[in-house]
């Protein structure tokens, strides 16, 4: 009685063990290993059946209440953007520069004094962009790293998410929270040969290059500090949202010092804590799934994958990717 590796088919509340490749006992959530088709087969009547589920319900009442508390995202007078031409799908691949000029007109950088921007921007400068080549992580880019977390977690924002967590089991102190962050978000993995040079918070905010493409790189205070000095170059937008305020949404083709993204998307004008509490938000809510979410009255989903070739803890996951779908 064979049972696929990466199924729960047969396996609920089989016992851990750090061989599989997935899980399928009560506690897979908790620690974001549970196989994809763990509801199916394991709870029956789906999120509902228990106290501890995300539900949709929740996901969508949790992201306006984030939405609410993003009390450092940027004011309407604080950034102009000119998307200028918008790709169709046909257009997103052939790396033509259809927007002679930058994305961004105007920001004001009065923003970046904010202590959770001045700590993310720190973090920037911390990785080296192409994949398997190793990360030499100093002790002030650890220090970097808790800094930036004892920042977002004074905010509104994140304690909203904690408190939402450890309602739902997830968390049972602050501490316990942030000590999840620090390594879902900053423990190292290996994208190439073995080498420990990658990290869910550089793929996803920082960016990478893999095989001569730009990955992940789906932050706008990045793209801004980069375009501004010339190193990103915007080409074309295929989506922008229905946002008259920030955050909005873009989807966006660029190059990276030469490197191309074909489809990228990010939040404009979000504060760093905002979109942290999300992709975190989703990750644990829906690993490896679209996660729906309301921001002011409006439909998104944010994507996430988990890293499958490596774990921390207790066969829990590192974050590979998040991102919107756009």
């Amino acid at each position: 009685l064979y049972t696929a590796p990466d199924s729960c088919e047969g396996r609920c509340e089989e016992p851990y063990s750090e061989e599989d490749e997935c899980h399928c006992h009560a506690d897979c959530e908790r620690f974001h290993s549970c196989c994809k088709d763990y509801h199916r087969h394991c709870r029956p009547d789906g999120f509902s059946s228990s106290q501890d589920a995300i539900t949709d319900e929740d996901l969508l009442d949790i992201s306006e209440q984030l939405y609410r508390a993003d009390h450092n995202k940027a004011r309407p007078t604080d950034i102009t953007i000119n998307p200028q031409y918008q790709a169709g799908p046909d257009e997103t691949g052939d790396q033509e520069d259809r927007s002679p000029q930058p994305l961004y007109k105007y920001v004001n950088e009065e923003l970046f004094s904010k202590p959770t921007y001045a700590s993310f921007i720190k973090l920037l400068d911390n990785y080296q962009r192409v994949t398997g080549r190793e990360e030499d992580v100093t002790a002030e880019e650890l220090r970097e790293q808790d800094n930036f977390l004892k920042e977002v977690m004074k905010t509104e924002l994140m304690k909203k998410l904690f408190t939402f967590l450890h309602k739902k089991n997830r968390y049972g102190s602050p501490q316990e929270f942030v000590a999840d962050l620090k390594e879902m978000w900053f423990g190292l993995y290996s994208r190439g040969d073995g080498e420990q040079d990658s990290s869910g918070f550089e793929h996803v905010f920082s960016g990478e290059v893999k095989k001569g493409k730009v990955s992940g790189f789906h932050n706008w205070i990045r793209f801004y500090l980069l375009e501004k000095q010339g190193i990103v170059n915007y080409f074309s937008h295929n989506f922008n949202g229905p946002w008259d305020t920030y955050p909005d949404v873009l989807g966006l083709q660029f190059s990276w010092d030469g490197f191309y993204k074909e489809v990228g998307s990010a939040f404009i004008g979000c504060s760093p804590e905002f979109e942290f509490g999300l992709y975190t938000l989703c990750f644990i809510a829906r690993p490896g799934r679209a996660c729906p979410l309301s921001l002011g009255g409006y439909s998104l989903s944010i994507q996430t994958y988990t890293w499958t070739k490596s774990t921390y803890g207790n066969g829990k996951k590192y974050i590979a990717t998040a991102y919107i779908i756009s």
